[in-house]
């Protein structure tokens, strides 16, 4: 009887597993907990992709694919002002990220990979509110050999500008300066060169 229970049991939860699966929504928003956000500003939901996939080009800045992306200023760690405005007629990631994250970890070297390899400029934002110390990055950046320019988002403006809710996020922007592509959460190699070779 016992042995008929069990059987009945495991059965039932194995059922209601794949009913939540299958009948859950494709979802792609992250919760992520209060102390994770950057910045305390206000943080929206990231704009939704409805467009069929078909990109409406616009001349506005904005975060959907098609936008302009907006532009921002910001100190590398060797102390160099960048502007993401500076890359234009250049293909250009803005990825967001920070040491203690580890799919941040797992990126940095597919990153990397893709600087060495591709014709593309990297801005590996830092969420340096987030982080212990300056020197903590700048260890992280040597022990990972990234040559590519790390901008530190102190007060995390460019972080709330972006409506950072994930870590790592990355925009994926072309020459003209529009988003082509975004990802939250940790992109591999072979999806970075997938979504760079639809860019201009």
């Amino acid at each position: 009887m016992k042995k008929a229970i069990l059987i009945v049991l495991v059965v039932g939860m194995f059922s209601w597993a794949v009913y939540d699966l299958v009948s859950t929504p494709d979802d792609t928003s992250v919760e992520e907990s209060d102390d994770n956000l950057s910045g305390g500003g206000k943080i929206t939901s990231p704009p939704s992709d409805d467009n069929d996939g078909e990109v409406k080009e616009s001349n506005e800045d904005g975060l959907s694919v098609g936008q302009m992306a907006p532009d921002f200023e910001l100190t590398t760690l060797e102390g160099e002002t960048v502007r993401l405005s500076d890359f234009r007629g250049q293909r250009v990631i803005v990825n967001f990220w920070a040491t203690w994250c580890p799919p941040c970890r797992a990126e940095i070297p597919d990153l990397q990979k893709l600087y060495n390899k591709k014709d593309v400029e990297i801005l590996a934002v830092n969420l340096t509110g987030t982080e212990e110390s300056e020197e903590g990055v700048r260890n992280f950046v040597n022990d990972f050999e990234m040559t590519f320019p790390v901008p530190m988002d102190a007060n995390a403006d460019v972080a709330t500008t972006y409506q950072i809710q994930a870590y790592p996020t990355s925009y994926m922007i072309d020459s003209n300066g529009r988003i082509q592509f975004s990802a939250m959460g940790a992109m591999n190699y072979d999806l970075m060169v997938q979504e760079l070779s639809k860019m201009e």
